[in-house]
């Protein structure tokens, strides 16, 4: 009975990791169909050199950004004690909940010239416009601080745990050895700490190049933008499947950077048991240093933003809860639900299948499917349109055979191809959550049921599926704010006259109706903080 249904589950396994290759396949095809040598010409004397160079400067600019904040938060609340701590260790991942789009909008609101803050810097001052300078925020420079800001969490959240963990004692040796804190600081918790911020700073580097709706409302040239510009304005489809193709090799070698720089370096804590870490006092001014550092990442990538869209969306009161907004959380929310479930079901089946075999093909096929987080939504869009319009062509024509009639598109017309790039995409994060709390739980439960002549399927229905339900319901969750907030996958593949909040706050905001983009906005931030709530209580009960 053990052979047949672990064949069944390793080919469940088998069939989603190619459905989630299939995307990146599909870009890799094309990129060598029709005139490659004119197309690639083209975009050599034209427009890559900025996608390149806009790419590489936002590359790194966020990663050092990212370091130097995320670093910096993790130390202070894990390594000392100083006013508002406590508050600090969980709240400094709440920036996660603000969409980088959504700060983009906010920001160009309130600092543009003719927005609130300028405005009141001439009242008070009598000056004009020749009388002052104040930095563009639609630029360069402000799109990367609009991604410091709200993507410094990734590090924040892995580097002070990695300090928490390994910090104990031998932050005790190194000041029996003469160190002092700076000293101990770069020494030993720094490099200690290295392979966690380099996970979090890759992590934090892969959401930019993701990014769309940020670096397009700041008319900066990357290869997300121009893969949307080729499809749609151009039409040229391997033009953006190039692009598309040239975006995934910089998330590869993101990913190999990341991976040589841990080398063969390993980490373990060898003391006998991990001892309680009291936070180092700082008095007086350092104190007050510390929360003031603690203070500005927030309100930046949180609290300001948070107060500017309320102020926006009460002061648009005639746009708010109307039928068509209705319609568009309504949208959003039947695409997330659909999506999560739909995930969270092959994820218990992919990690209930690599935990039943025995040999390395289930666990490798789960790896490779766990790889669709990497690929940024606009590549997964292109690679599924591909084949799926020319899926879609073929039942159409053989459906006209069949019947006399014409069904149009069966499958891109409707929300299934969108729903398909959504798993394709965020399959990972399930599986992930699902994976890691399943294999907490030990063997020997799954002997005791089989000793009381329960099967595979039954075990895992009377006896893990409860046990996992916490776990459950935390995978689904995250899957559905991510799918809340999901802009460049949904624009290029929604359907007709098909919008969700995150394509229509940024459609409003393309238009200069930054007011009336307010309520979407609000509406993705307040689902956004849902399961950052949930971490956030996570993290304030830690004992240390």
């Amino acid at each position: 009975m053990l052979r047949p249904r672990l064949n069944l589950l390793l080919i469940v396994s088998a069939t989603v990791a190619a459905l989630v290759g299939l995307p990146v396949a599909s870009v890799l095809s094309n990129v060598l169909a029709g005139d490659t040598g004119a197309t690639w010409s083209h975009l050599a004397a034209t427009v890559l050199p900025d996608y390149i160079g806009n790419t590489l400067a936002l590359c790194l600019l966020v990663g050092l950004g990212v370091m130097l904040v995320g670093v910096a938060t993790a130390w202070l609340t894990a390594m000392h004690d100083f006013p508002g701590r406590r508050i600090f260790e969980w709240a400094l991942v709440l920036p996660l909940a603000m969409p980088a789009y959504v700060l983009a909008y906010v920001y160009t609101d309130f600092l543009q010239f003719v927005g609130p803050l300028q405005t009141f810097l001439r009242e008070s001052f009598g000056w004009s416009k020749a009388d002052y300078w104040f930095p563009e925020v639609r630029s360069l420079g402000g799109a990367v601080t609009m991604f410091v800001f709200v993507l410094y969490p990734y590090v924040y959240l892995l580097t002070r745990t990695a300090f928490i963990e390994r910090a104990s004692g031998m932050l005790e040796a190194s000041r029996t050895l003469g160190l002092g804190p700076w000293r101990s600081f770069f020494r030993v918790s720094l490099p200690l700490a290295r392979p966690a911020v380099a996970a979090g700073v890759t992590l934090a580097l892969m959401e930019t190049l993701a990014d769309y709706g940020t670096v397009s409302y700041f008319a900066v040239q990357t290869f997300t933008t121009g893969i949307y510009r080729a499809w749609f304005s151009l039409g040229d489809r391997i033009a953006a499947a190039q692009l598309a193709a040239a975006l995934l090799g910089f998330v590869i070698l993101l990913l190999a950077i990341e991976h040589a720089s841990r080398g063969r370096s390993r980490f373990h804590n060898t003391s006998g048991r991990r001892r309680p870490l009291a936070g180092q006092p700082l008095p007086g001014w350092r104190g007050w240093v510390a929360t003031a550092v603690c203070t500005l990442p927030l309100s930046i990538g949180f609290l300001v933003p948070g107060y500017l869209l309320l102020r926006l969306a009460l002061a648009e009161r005639d746009g708010q809860f109307t039928t068509h907004f209705v319609a568009l959380a309504r949208n959003s929310f039947v695409l997330a639900g659909l999506t999560a479930i739909i995930a969270v079901t092959l994820a218990v089946l992919l990690a209930y299948g690599a935990r039943l075999s025995t040999g390395w093909l289930a666990p490798s096929l789960n790896r490779l499917v766990g790889l669709g987080y990497a690929v940024p939504g606009s590549v997964i869009a292109v690679g599924v349109l591909i084949p799926v319009t020319r899926l879609d062509n073929w039942l159409a024509a053989q459906w006209q055979v069949w019947f006399a009639s014409n069904p149009g598109l069966l499958i891109t017309g409707g929300i299934a191809a969108l729903i398909y790039a959504y798993l394709v995409r965020f399959l990972a994060v399930a599986l992930q959550s699902v994976g890691t709390s399943l294999a907490k739980i030990t063997p020997s439960m799954d002997d005791a049921a089989r000793s009381l002549g329960l099967g595979q399927v039954t075990t895992l229905w009377r006896v893990h599926l409860p046990i996992l339900r916490g776990s459950l319901l935390t995978a689904c969750l995250l899957v559905f704010v991510d799918v809340m907030k999901e802009l460049p996958a949904t624009l290029v593949m929604r359907p007709f006259d098909f919008d969700t909040l995150a394509t229509q706050a940024y459609t409003l905001a393309s238009d200069e109706r930054l007011a009336e983009a307010a309520n979407a906005s609000l509406a993705i931030v307040a689902v956004g903080l849902l399961p950052l709530i949930a971490l956030s209580r996570q993290i304030s009960r830690t004992r240390r």
